[in-house]
């Protein structure tokens, strides 16, 4: 059996820290596929109603190397990585127990369903239909690798991959 590298494993040579901010729903398609298959455990995610503030921090794969990773027949690269969206007057968890402080989730895409003026819903899709839908003012989201790369074996595959 292969096993992923630990996060002690080393540091990348080719990655460059990734910083992203969305403010329309075409920057914010791009965070979501680099946030694509990003794993992350209900332990930290943070819901702060009084400063409408939603983050969480995930060990993101690194998909923007992964072609040249395929092409050299190196390692796959992870990276921790936060997510923050503000503005957020209302949060709805579904298919998790949030209270569970180690129930992992893995995610598959972050969207923008637009509302009146400007208002709309940013929809975190996980596996297994669970997610986050997080009622917004205003489109305002931000993607930030956070620190130490680490390599894998594993690149992530999708049930339409064949």
């Amino acid at each position: 059996m292969t096993e992923d590298a630990s996060f002690a494993d080393g540091i990348a040579t080719r990655h460059n820290k990734v910083r992203l901010m969305a403010r329309d729903a075409q920057d914010l398609s791009i965070i979501s596929a680099l946030m694509q298959d990003a794993i992350g455990k209900t332990s930290e995610i943070g819901w702060f109603p009084s400063k409408r503030l939603f983050a969480l921090v995930v060990n993101r794969f690194c998909w923007e190397d992964a072609s040249t990773a395929q092409a050299e027949g190196s390692d796959y690269e992870r990276v921790r990585a936060g997510l923050h969206i503000e503005d957020v007057s209302a949060a709805k968890f579904r298919g998790f127990d949030v209270e569970k402080g180690q129930e992992v989730f893995e995610i598959l895409s972050v969207t923008f369903t637009p509302g009146e003026d400007g208002t709309g819903h940013v929809i975190v899709d996980c596996a297994g239909g669970a997610g986050f839908d997080l009622e917004v003012e205003v489109l305002d989201v931000r993607m930030a690798d956070m620190d130490t790369i680490w390599k894998t074996r594993h690149l992530p595959k999708h049930e339409d991959d064949g």
